[in-house]
C-alpha cells in the first residue's frame, strides 16, 4: 500500500511535466518529410542514451562480470533482463533481429535524415574518446549534448532506484496520438519514405509502451520499495528528466519553423 501511495505521489508530481511533452505544438509543426527529418536529428540522441541507461541499470541490477554470481533480487534481475532482450535484440519490419537504435538509424536512412552527428558521435566514443570530448561535435543539437549529459550524470550518480524511475517516467509513454495520426497520414503520401519510421513508433507502442513499461514501473516500486527518501529523489530525477525532454522539443521546433522561414 506504502509503494501504491508514492507512485501516485510520483505521478502527480511529474504530470505537469508529461503534460508540457504530450502537448508540446512540436507534434503539430511536422507537416512533411524534411520537418520530420528534422525530429528524428534531434530525437536520435535520446534514443541511443536511452540503451545507455537501459545497460546501466542492468549492469547495476545483475552480474555481468566474470566470475559469474547471483546479483540482486531475482524479480528485479528478470525484469530488467526482459527489457534488455526486446530493446537490444527486437523485430525489424523484415522480421530481422535489431535494436531499436539500428531500427532508427535505418528509419533516418530511408527518409534522408541526417545522421552524421550521432554517427560521429557513435564513432569518436568507439576509438576511445571521453563522452564530454565527443560532445564537443558541433554537428550535436545543443539541446541534445544537454539531454545526453544529464542522462550520463543520472547513470554515473549509482543511484539504481533513480536511474529505473527516469527510464520509467521519462522514456516509455510521451508519444500523443496526435503524433501517430500524423505519421500515418504521412505515410499515405510518402511510404517509400518513412515506412520505417511508422513501424518504428507501433513498435515502441507495442513493446516500450505496454509490456515494457508495465515491467519497468514494477522494477521501480521493488527498487525504491518503502524508503521515502528513495522515493524522493526518484521524484527530483524524473522532473530532471522531462525538463530536458522539453528543452529538446523546444529546439527541435525552434529549428523546423527557423527553416521553413528559410525556405519561404
Amino acid at each position: 500500500m506504502m509503494q501504491e501511495t508514492q507512485l501516485l505521489k510520483l505521478e502527480l508530481a511529474i504530470r505537469p511535466y508529461k503534460e508540457q511533452i504530450v502537448n508540446h505544438p512540436l507534434y503539430k509543426a511536422i507537416k512533411s518529410i524534411d520537418d520530420l527529418n528534422i525530429f528524428m536529428e534531434y530525437h536520435i540522441y535520446a534514443v541511443w542514451d536511452f540503451m545507455s541507461l537501459l545497460k546501466a541499470l542492468q549492469r547495476n541490477l545483475t552480474c555481468v562480470d566474470l566470475p559469474w554470481f547471483p546479483t540482486g533480487d531475482a524479480d528485479t534481475r528478470y525484469l530488467i533482463n526482459e527489457i534488455v532482450t526486446g530493446e537490444e535484440s527486437d523485430i525489424d519490419h523484415k522480421g530481422r533481429r535489431k535494436s531499436h537504435y539500428e531500427l532508427y538509424l535505418e528509419a533516418m536512412e530511408q527518409s534522408g535524415a541526417d545522421r552524421k552527428g550521432m554517427l560521429a558521435l557513435a564513432q569518436q566514443l568507439k576509438a576511445g574518446k571521453n563522452l564530454e570530448e565527443a560532445l564537443e561535435d558541433k554537428q550535436i543539437p545543443n539541446a541534445a549534448n544537454l539531454f545526453i549529459k544529464h542522462t550520463f550524470d543520472t547513470i554515473r550518480s549509482s543511484k539504481t532506484h533513480v536511474q529505473s524511475a527516469v527510464f520509467t517516467f521519462s522514456r516509455e509513454d510521451l508519444i500523443p496520438d496526435m503524433f501517430i495520426a500524423i505519421i500515418n497520414d504521412l505515410n499515405a503520401q510518402f511510404p517509400k519514405s518513412i515506412s520505417i519510421f511508422k513501424y518504428y513508433l507501433e513498435r515502441h507502442i507495442e513493446v516500450d509502451g505496454d509490456h515494457h513499461s508495465n515491467l519497468a514501473l514494477e522494477m521501480t516500486s521493488k527498487l525504491c520499495g518503502d524508503s521515502d527518501a528513495k522515493w524522493d529523489e526518484a521524484i527530483t530525477g524524473v522532473k530532471e528528466a522531462l525538463s530536458v525532454r522539453i528543452r529538446l522539443w523546444d529546439d527541435a521546433l525552434e529549428d523546423i519553423l527557423a527553416k521553413r522561414t528559410v525556405e519561404i
